[in-house]
């Protein structure tokens, strides 16, 4: 799947480890957006990040496009080997990361239950989810 595009949800930065370079975004179902399911976009090998806590209007997770990776590299002091593990998070290109192809799972969960990526669980899992990976 090129891209990953889940709109008029609300995501948010759920967890980061530094030490294992790992960032999580997640998508609880919600009444007031009208949802039924969580949904999870993990980030492995992260080397560099700028996100907003909350993404309100869902997100839009998709390579960096040649003019956006040049803004990108001018302001942050980017090498080129980076254009190919630059994700932007949004329509607009306002968040970004670099790291590994991003992978996504959704599933009917409720909040309590265990994160989709708890890579401490068995996978696939014994209830029904969707999954794949950008990139």
């Amino acid at each position: 799947m090129p891209d990953f595009v889940r709109e008029g949800r609300l995501f948010r930065v759920v967890s980061f480890s530094p030490s294992h370079r790992q960032l999580l975004l997640r998508s609880d179902a919600m009444a007031v957006d009208g949802t039924d399911t969580r949904v999870e976009v993990y980030f492995g090998h992260v080397e560099l990040m700028l996100l907003k806590p909350i993404y309100e209007h869902g997100v839009h997770v998709r390579r960096a496009s040649e003019a956006e990776f040049a803004v990108l590299k001018e302001r942050h002091d980017l090498v080129a080997d980076d254009a190919d593990f630059t994700w932007m998070i949004e329509a607009d290109g306002g968040s970004f990361v670099i790291s590994g192809d991003p992978s996504w799972r959704e599933a009917d969960r409720e909040f309590e239950d265990p994160s989709l990526f708890d890579f401490g669980r068995p996978w696939p899992p014994d209830f029904p989810v969707e999954y794949g990976s950008v990139g």
